[in-house]
């Protein structure tokens, strides 16, 4: 795909970003709807432009470029990283990492940007929010017992962490019914099909279908489970090393932990995921490990499930994982 192509690299940051291609060299311009329409009328037809996935930061520009029929790579930034630390790159700066994803994109073949519906774009903004209240809450739980401990609580204190705690709950329904509401209008079936699964709960089946876009980024299972980061790395060189076998952090973290609780359930009501977790332990390896495979076991069943437009049925779902 990048054969053809005139490779772009761009770094962004918050008020600026930095443009490399072999053909123009360094250009900066403004992050900002006048920047974007420089960049736009500059860029010849067969331009691919590359960016690397920086939060907030990188949204804006991929979808302006997206929508008016540029092609647009969002790539993964620990990806390019490992490029730069490969080539012993000694310099960083704005300049130099425009350069770095733009040769990255030549010896790559990357992915192409999808540019999100507003729903899409309402529901991670929700999940987003949502997430930040939820440890907000939690932090605020955990100062509430920390008042308590203290065996004479200021009232002044406690009332206000208390307030604070019931503000949030209020909040994040909100955030909850609204996200509901937007999936329901795009995708009631899946939401169905999804929590057909023994152990994958509303909470997990809402996050899944927003995180994944519908399982529409993913084109295999292992894929799936290599993002969220439940797959298993192992440690091993020559005859003197011999790590513990362990999961791979690089990933969706909120995913990954919200299918571990899940498992807790699944490896109890999920006949498949119970026989896995089983034959695990009895190999005496620890019951954190079994619950790991079991995360991964679900994740490969709601992409079957997902992918293939049928309820769970215990009996042919192993075929489907």
């Amino acid at each position: 795909m990048t054969k053809d192509r005139k490779i772009y690299g761009i770094d962004i940051s918050k008020s600026v970003f930095d443009i490399y291609s072999k053909a123009k060299g360094h250009v900066q311009l403004k992050n900002d709807e006048s920047g974007f329409k420089k960049l736009l009328t500059s860029l010849p037809k067969e331009a691919l432009v590359i960016m690397e996935a920086t939060g907030y930061y990188h949204y804006r520009l991929a979808q302006f470029l997206n929508k008016n029929g540029v092609l647009v790579s969002v790539v993964n930034p620990l990806s390019v990283k490992r490029f730069i630390q490969m080539k012993l790159a000694k310099v960083k700066t704005d300049k130099s990492d425009a350069k770095a994803i733009c040769e990255y994109g030549t010896f790559n073949n990357v992915p192409l940007y999808n540019a999100l519906s507003d729903v899409q774009a309402e529901c991670l903004q929700l999940f987003r929010l949502l997430d930040s209240y939820v440890k907000k809450s939690t932090a605020t739980k955990n100062k509430i017992h920390g008042e308590d401990v203290l065996g004479t609580p200021s009232k002044t204190v406690y009332r206000s962490l208390k307030r604070n705690l019931s503000h949030l709950k209020k909040e994040i329904k909100l955030l909850e019914d609204r996200l509901l509401e937007l999936v329901k209008q795009d995708q009631q079936h899946q939401l169905t099909l999804l929590q057909s699964i023994p152990g994958i709960g509303m909470k997990t089946a809402l996050f899944l279908i927003v995180v994944t876009d519908g399982f529409k980024k993913f084109e295999s299972a292992s894929q799936l489970c290599s993002y969220v980061g439940i797959t298993p790395t192992i440690r091993e060189s020559g005859s003197s090393v011999r790590g513990r076998s362990r999961i791979s952090k690089v990933g969706n973290k909120k995913l990954r932990n919200l299918l571990f609780l899940a498992a807790f359930s699944a490896y109890k009501y999920n006949k498949s995921c119970k026989a896995l977790f089983d034959r695990i332990v009895a190999k005496g390896k620890s019951k954190k490990l079994a619950l790991i495979a079991v995360a991964n076991k679900l994740l490969k069943q709601a992409f079957a499930i997902a992918k293939s437009g049928l309820p769970y049925d215990e009996n042919f779902v192993s075929k489907l994982a």
